[in-house]
């Protein structure tokens, strides 16, 4: 068993895939198995296709365990991490989305951090390059941990709204480019590496604590919302600031491609179980203030759902 499962959800980005595949079999650091797992319509997958299909035999003939699952129907994005959280047994779990270019550096010194300071997660923001020349002080007013990684217990009205803004644009670069030596993004030692406060870390490059994430409920609430939805990653990383702690890096090492949102509808964002779900798996007495969530799916399709995870197919 690797030390890492890289888990990578896809839908219709055969071209995205790819590229994180590529970055995949270029990173220094070597002890990982990937987890993928595509919810493309069946008359347009693209795993078979021959770019796909050379990545996945590289990757296999430096040693690492690739499994490719088509997973249908489309429950949503907390669905399909939960899906994919469920096929993994390593310690950590990284997350990647299929639209990212990540440096060779980068998975090393993710988990050098999570290791040493014991959090929830740790995450690399995925910056926009088309945005360079786009500086943007304002957002870039950045907290960093001075000691280790503690727990930050939140509740709805106490929620760091302002650290987002961080995600946005090119700003985690224009950061670098003020606060570390040039060089910095070259290495693998992560001494010179920036841990800094997170309300969440956007652009899906989040290395996770497995058993942490588990513990806080994973994604196995997404019963509880309708397909169509956003922010379960961001309602995952909350619950783990709660308890355990969790943090950005700086480099971040972590390119954007900008792609088309395969999530247009975002009306219903996962967000609004947050007080619900602090009370179930925090073990608070009396959950956070805030507004209970209202319309969610019950759940109807769990029996179904363990039958499609114990027939997902593998390639």
């Amino acid at each position: 068993m690797a030390l890492v499962e890289v888990l990578i959800p896809t839908c219709g980005r055969k071209t995205g895939l790819a590229i994180v595949l590529a970055g995949l079999l270029a990173q220094d650091f070597l002890d990982f198995d990937v987890i993928v797992s595509d919810q493309t319509d069946p008359q347009e997958s693209y795993l078979e296709s021959a770019e796909i299909q050379t990545l996945v035999r590289a990757l296999r003939w430096r040693g690492h365990q690739v499994t490719l699952h088509r997973h249908l129907p489309r429950r949503g994005l907390a669905e399909q991490r939960h899906f994919l959280l469920a096929q993994s047994r390593s310690p950590y779990v990284h997350f990647l989305d299929d639209d990212l270019v990540l440096e060779p550096a980068v998975m090393g010194r993710m988990l050098a951090i999570l290791r040493q300071e014991g959090c929830g997660f740790v995450g690399c923001a995925a910056a926009g390059l088309s945005f360079l020349e786009d500086v943007r002080p304002e957002q870039q007013q950045i907290e960093l941990w001075e000691g280790s990684v503690q727990p930050e217990p939140l509740s709805a009205e106490s929620i760091p709204w302002q650290r987002h803004l961080i995600n946005n644009a090119a700003n985690v670069l224009h950061l670098e480019r003020r606060l570390l030596a040039a060089d910095a993004w070259r290495r693998a030692d992560p001494t010179g590496c920036l841990r800094y406060k997170v309300a969440w870390v956007g652009g899906a490059n989040v290395l996770y604590d497995r058993a942490k994430l588990l513990s806080v409920g994973g994604f196995s609430w997404w019963w509880r919302l309708p397909p169509e939805h956003a922010g379960e990653e961001v309602l995952a990383q909350w619950l783990l600031l709660c308890r355990y702690g969790g943090c950005g890096l700086l480099p971040c090492g972590t390119y954007h491609l900008e792609l088309p949102t395969t999530v247009p509808d975002r009306r219903c964002n996962a967000t609004s179980l947050f007080a619900e779900l602090a009370q179930e798996y925090l073990g608070l007495d009396r959950p956070p203030a805030g507004p209970p969530s209202s319309s969610y799916r019950r759940d109807p399709f769990r029996q179904e759902a363990r039958e499609d995870d114990a027939q997902g197919s593998r390639k």
